[in-house]
Parts: C-alpha cells; sequence; structure tokens
C-alpha cells in the first residue's frame, strides 16, 4: 500500500520539479526579452517567479526534508554559544601575530636559500 503512494507521490514530484525547472527557464528567458524594460520590473518579476518556484518546489519530499533541515539547523546553531567580544577580538590578534611571524620565517628561509643558490651559481 505504502509503495504506491511513494510512486504517486514520485511522479508527482517529478512533475512539481518539472514546474519548478520551466519557472526558472521562463524567468531567465524573460529577463533576456524584456532587457529594455526597467530593471525594477525585471527584478520584481524574477523575485516572483523565485518566490513561486520556491513554494512548488516545498511542495516535493525532498523539499520538505531540506526545510526540516534548515529547521533543525536553525536550531543547532542557537545551541552554539558565540564568543564575546573581547575574546574574538584577542583571538583575531593572535591569528595575525602568527601569520606575521610564519610570513616573516618564510621570507627568511627563501632569501637564505635564494642567497645559496645564487652564490653556487654564481
Amino acid at each position: 500500500m505504502e509503495s504506491r503512494a511513494d510512486s504517486s507521490t514520485g511522479r508527482f514530484d517529478a512533475m512539481k520539479w518539472l514546474v519548478v525547472f520551466v519557472l526558472i527557464a521562463a524567468g531567465v528567458v524573460g529577463n533576456q526579452y524584456f532587457n529594455a524594460e526597467s530593471l525594477l520590473y525585471r527584478v520584481l518579476a524574477l523575485v516572483a517567479l523565485g518566490l513561486v518556484a520556491t513554494f512548488v518546489a516545498l511542495q516535493t519530499d525532498r523539499g520538505r526534508r531540506f526545510a526540516a533541515l534548515l529547521k533543525e539547523a536553525r536550531v543547532e546553531i542557537r545551541k552554539v554559544v558565540w564568543p564575546t567580544r573581547p575574546e574574538l577580538v584577542q583571538t583575531t590578534v593572535i591569528v595575525v601575530v602568527f601569520v606575521l611571524v610564519v610570513a616573516l620565517l618564510l621570507w627568511g628561509m627563501d632569501s637564505l636559500i635564494s642567497f645559496l643558490v645564487s652564490g653556487f651559481i654564481g
């Protein structure tokens, strides 16, 4: 019984994805075709087509799973303990100083190797 429901959902999902791709293609072609029109109108039309395409895509099984993934990601982001401003500044300074020290070391090694090679070659 479930296999029939899955197959019909899959068939309709394919049709929905086809509608999404047709909407996107219509937006691209329409933007080229109406290039003499105001940019504001073209952008508004593209935003409207994008919203409709997103709505149709979210009606599919994969779209619903993607929406659930975004909700779960948002919950996980809220669990993150973000650094305070002093911690952020301190970490940034440490990284910048470390990068400068490594850059100076690499410059010194490059200069030494260059000096040795030029002395050997003549």
